[in-house]
């Protein structure tokens, strides 16, 4: 498997100093040694899942310049964790104990890595962030707290707001950009993909679905990813300040929540900023029920 480097002295030291760490930025020798790892437990490891999905089909470019790394934790011919990352953005990890989480850290600082910070299960975010503080000596910044939630029973959030949902078409591809980096903005991790890709992307697709008023007016949005191992994830629900407090997020969630389920898949799932109570009661009330939570820190 390429290291990334193409030197012969990491590969051969992969067992010991790695700690059974493989790196690579081969995507598909990434999916053919993690691949059925990550599809046992599809709502726990739904980001990798879905990233690797979209660098698949839609290149290796589409969430930055810098090449994407992977790497998988491998025992005794088990795979027992993997991870990504798409530079510039955080490191992304699978649950590890913190004695692996620490010899990841040694081996990613060994060779130079310079990372942003880490998302991963709230105790796997904390392992390596204290060893990534070892190591290298970084501070340590927590920048969000996240709640996975899976979909059990749909409940109407309530009376519809007035209006209808409908499918985003090209004459959307602006109003998608645009809110796309407001979302971005707003959940303060970033625009992980450029918004104009994204848009012409999620319209070919027919990813996003907006609710619009009963003079035309789209009011809010809400999408999902692509279909993997049987889940989705809903994701860039987002209401304009403007337009909020009207019941429009609510109900554009629980119809794309809909298609997901007639879809057929297994799972539909998605994350909540767990310092946004808003957003947490409503998608409970809908039907959400906690699954995991994760954590995202920044090292500086």
């Amino acid at each position: 498997m390429d290291t990334g480097t193409g030197d012969a002295p990491e590969t051969a030291s992969r067992s010991a100093a790695g700690g059974g760490w493989h790196l690579t930025h081969d995507l598909d020798a990434f999916l053919t040694r993690a691949g059925a790892f990550l599809r046992s437990r599809p709502a726990l490891h739904t980001v990798p899942l879905t990233v690797t999905e979209t660098l698949r089909t839609h290149g290796r470019g589409v969430y930055g310049d810098g090449a994407p790394e992977f790497g998988v934790l491998e025992r005794v011919g088990e795979v027992r964790a993997a991870f990504f990352r798409t530079p510039p953005h955080w490191l992304n990890l699978t649950a590890v104990t913190p004695e692996d989480a620490d010899s990841l850290a040694a081996r990613l600082a060994a060779l130079g890595r310079r990372l942003p910070g880490v998302n991963a299960e709230r105790d796997t975010a904390a392992a390596f962030a204290e060893a990534w503080r070892r190591h290298t000596g970084a501070q340590i910044v927590p920048r969000q707290r996240q709640r996975l939630y899976r979909l059990g029973t749909l409940t109407e959030p309530g009376p519809l707001p007035p209006g209808r949902p409908r499918i985003a078409v090209g004459t959307d591809r602006e109003l998608l950009r645009r809110w796309h980096d407001e979302f971005s903005a707003a959940v303060d991790l970033g625009t992980v993909r450029d918004s104009a890709e994204w848009a012409d992307a999620r319209i070919d697709s027919g990813g996003i679905t907006l609710w619009e008023t009963p003079e035309g007016t789209p009011v809010a949005m809400a999408g999902t990813g692509p279909r993997v191992a049987g889940q989705v994830r809903v994701a860039s629900v987002y209401t304009p300040p403007r337009f909020r407090r009207g019941g429009y997020a609510g109900a554009v969630t629980a119809e794309v929540s809909r298609a997901a389920l007639a879809s057929g898949v297994d799972e539909v799932l998605l994350f909540t900023d767990l310092d946004n109570p808003t957003s947490n009661g409503l998608y409970q009330r809908i039907g959400y029920r906690p699954v995991a939570d994760f954590d995202v820190h920044d090292f500086t």
